[in-house]
């Protein structure tokens, strides 16, 4: 593939801007190097400059490609970017996601009439979106990490200890195989809590009988990982059984919904329909599935309201459920490569139903 850099410069002249700033910092660690918390790039055909202040300038010599001009300035690194950008009328991309009100004013106000900022939201993020080998490799090292870690703290049973007492080992056993850290804040939920998609976990023991949902991921070398496994804590009873298989049946049809070339919105739908025609369609509200790379949420979307289209070196979810208020919640979640033919499981876990005594 051509460097980064290059393929940012093709889309800068598909979209008519002669430079692109780019400030949100994971943007900037896909196209520099750069791993800090306070730096902003700017790139254009005869521009490619890093900006960051005194506090990182060496790690940026360490971190930044070669290719970009390293300029130091104060920490509001905007008051740099006129002596960068030069006397020249231009148009100036920003990324309008990431900027907020108050900056783009600052930014009017710096560069004066001569300079059109016009927003140049998720250009970065389309490249990012096709992962290279080596951003491959990561994610498949996260994945095996985080897989091994589950296995382990399950090993140790679940009845008896609580939702946080659980993620916090989930956790500590990730970082013990070398991971960075959770690529998110671990979700443990057990009974009526699992029935939140995003619960929090709570000092609240789990036990004899509880469908506990359990979703987690490490982060290794920056790139993320992203599973669910719903587990029974002893035997779940007629309900949870015949729900999990609705659900497993959903998940292994939209599993093989993910080809290149299928739209996010038709992936969703093949999967949903399934959910749909056992009656609990209103109980799967949220979408089948999100990109993941240096952010555990990115493009491409799978979901009822998407207009991305899948393409081969896509890192997916694929993590349709069902959520009964009061009662319990099923999530299944598999991390896949998107292929020319089909899709590549990366998660290596079982999806029986684990009932842990």
């Amino acid at each position: 593939m051509k460097p980064r850099a290059e393929r940012a410069l093709e889309l800068l002249d598909e979209s008519g801007i002669d430079v692109l700033l780019v400030t949100d910092l994971i943007n900037v660690r896909y196209l520099s190097g750069y791993t800090g918390s306070n730096g902003l790039a700017l790139l254009g055909p005869r521009t490619r400059s890093f900006i960051t202040d005194f506090r990182y300038v060496i790690q940026a010599a360490e971190e930044v490609d070669p290719s970009f001009e390293r300029r130091r300035a104060s920490q509001d690194l905007l008051d740099a970017i006129p002596e960068v950008l030069g006397d020249s009328e231009l148009r100036l991309g920003f990324e309008d996601d990431h900027v907020s009100v108050r900056q783009h004013g600052r930014l009017q106000k710096l560069l004066g009439e001569r300079v059109e900022l016009v927003p140049a939201g998720g250009l970065i993020e389309r490249l990012r979106a096709v992962k290279e080998p080596d951003e491959l490799e990561r994610i498949r090292g996260a994945t095996k990490l985080a897989d091994a870690a589950f296995e382990r703290v399950l090993g140790d049973g679940l009845i008896g200890r609580t939702e946080r007492e659980v993620a916090v080992a989930l956790d500590q056993e990730m970082r013990a195989r070398g991971a960075d850290g959770p690529s998110f804040e671990t979700i443990v939920a057990t009974g009526a809590n699992g029935a939140l998609p995003h619960a929090t976990p709570r000092d609240v023991k789990i036990s004899d009988g509880d469908v506990v949902v359990i979703d987690w991921g490490a982060a290794l070398d920056g790139y993320c990982s992203d599973c669910t496994r719903t587990v029974a804590a002893g035997e779940p009873g007629d309900q949870a059984r015949e729900l999990y298989d609705l659900v497993l049946r959903a998940q292994l049809t939209g599993l093989e919904a993910v080809t290149a070339g299928r739209s996010g919105r038709e992936a969703d739908a093949i999967a949903r329909r399934v959910v749909e025609d056992a009656g609990h369609g209103e109980e799967f509200g949220h979408g089948l599935g999100h990109g993941v790379g240096l952010d555990i949420h990115e493009r491409p979307r799978l979901s009822q309201r998407s207009d991305d289209d899948l393409q081969t070196g896509n890192v997916v979810t694929v993590e349709p459920g069902v959520y009964v208020p009061g009662r319990f919640g099923i999530r299944i979640e598999d991390l896949v490569l998107v292929t020319d033919d089909g899709c590549e499981i990366l998660t290596s876990l079982p999806k029986a139903l684990l009932v842990v005594e």
